[in-house]
């Protein structure tokens, strides 16, 4: 599994759409879910947490979510946000 995640993180550092600072997320966005499931809004509910994030850099919410779609979190059921940085 973790190479499955190198390999995902590393594919989109390659194409130069990595960003590693820091910042708070916006309340908007999109949640996908396994079987490229997407629907707008991260409404989470109690029993959801965030494990952790990665800043993906694009030029659209379309393209970050296209970026998203090969994320290894789906192989185990989890879901993702992608959401807009309010930059600091």
């Amino acid at each position: 599994m973790t190479k499955k995640w190198m390999d995902w993180i590393g594919g989109i550092a390659a194409q130069d759409k990595l960003d590693d600072r820091g910042n708070r997320l916006e309340f908007g966005g999109r949640t996908i879910r396994p079987n490229q499931v997407i629907t707008d809004g991260p409404y989470t509910e109690v029993k959801e947490l965030i494990g952790g994030y990665s800043i993906i850099k694009a030029n659209s919410l379309d393209e970050a979510t296209t970026l998203s779609l090969q994320c290894p979190i789906f192989l185990t059921g989890g879901s993702l946000e992608v959401r807009p940085v309010n930059e600091l």
